[in-house]
């Protein structure tokens, strides 16, 4: 059984992992970190893992070696104490911002402050199978992906890949996403009677998930816009860009097929009747499917691609677990079959 510790598992990403984890056939969780709640049982913050793991969190100070440090902790942190965290394990998955850009400068520009570890940037690989599964398999160490990058990246994929995208033209992505996004710490803004129905735009522009589309896919012209709205899990990248000359829509489905007709966690979704004829967050909810469409505007050539996730799944455990499965020998799908409920 490989042996895995979780540092900052009290968050709802970290509840994801251990939902994830104590589910997983060849994994064992050794360890649970928490600063605030050590010596409390995991399903104190957790409830839904009642009966299924009598762990407790313990302090960071008191972690063990282990196969693998699935590190998710608060913006920053990870970079200041990686050295401390190498010592401790082979292998590190980091589901935090600290470890996703590859340019120490780019990381100053969107974060506001210098990089506490800029050697060790080029250690990791950004993990998104879908673009990076070759090297993760290969790799040490492994960076999350941000929940809006992973739905933006994956609407844009297709259509970069093909060469289906006017370079000299912006490219407008509109992320809208549920409250888990936030954080399992409430805000003013999280408060219930702010939050509750509302449609809230929360950062217009400049969201720093911006980059990582940007380094991920090539794309300088690109511009993220976040838009909160009421759900829990969940986040829907509605992507818009303009192709480069005449296209027609057999050469969307050739370029969307190329892209994902071997991919065990990206589905196709465009349906002619029906209410889910194209992606929706509220189906994915506990799963680490990524459900991606398009439209196209033959009049003008506007090239809508759509990619629904659930934001703690695929847009961060989910991810992080496929991740572990690659660089372990794994095969990549164990522990994340998880199909869905309908209705929810």
């Amino acid at each position: 059984m490989l042996q895995v510790s979780i540092v900052g598992g009290s968050g709802y990403v970290g509840g994801e992992l251990l939902r994830l984890l104590l589910a997983h056939p060849g994994v064992q969780v050794a360890q649970v970190t928490s600063e605030r709640r050590a010596g409390k049982p995991i399903t104190s913050t957790h409830p839904h893992l009642r009966s299924k793991s009598a762990l407790r969190y313990v302090s960071a100070s008191d972690l063990a070696p282990c196969d693998l440090l699935f590190l998710a902790l608060p913006h920053g942190e990870a970079a200041q104490r990686i050295r401390e965290f190498a010592a401790l394990a082979p292998r590190i998955v980091d589901c935090s911002a600290d470890f996703r850009l590859r340019d120490a400068a780019r990381y100053q520009h969107w974060y506001g402050e210098p990089h506490a570890a800029p050697e060790w940037l080029a250690r990791f690989v950004y993990g998104l199978p879908e673009l990076h599964r070759e090297r993760i398999r290969a790799a040490s160490y492994v960076s999350g992906v941000g929940c809006n990058a992973t739905a933006s990246n994956l609407a844009l994929l297709p259509l970069a890949r093909a060469g289906l995208i006017d370079l000299t033209r912006d490219v407008i992505v509109e992320v809208k996403v549920g409250s888990s996004e936030g954080g399992a710490q409430a805000s003013e803004s999280s408060h219930h009677p702010e939050r509750a129905g509302a449609v809230r735009s929360f950062a217009p522009t400049g969201h720093r998930h911006t980059a990582e589309v940007a380094q991920e896919l090539d794309l300088e012209r690109v511009h993220l816009s976040i838009t909160s709205v009421e759900m829990v899990r969940g986040a829907l990248a509605t992507t818009h860009v303009f192709a480069p000359g005449p296209i027609a829509e057999k050469d969307l489905w050739r370029a969307y097929r190329a892209a994902y007709g071997q991919e065990p966690f990206v589905r196709i979704v465009r349906e002619r009747q029906g209410v889910y004829r194209l992606p929706e967050p509220k189906i994915l909810a506990g799963t680490n499917f990524a459900d991606v469409g398009f439209a196209l505007d033959d009049t003008t050539g506007r090239i809508v691609s759509i990619c629904a996730i659930d934001n703690l799944g695929k847009g961060a455990a989910g991810t992080a677990v496929q991740c572990m499965n690659l660089m372990c020998g794994f095969e990549e799908i164990t522990g994340l079959e998880f199909m869905g409920l309908h209705p929810v």
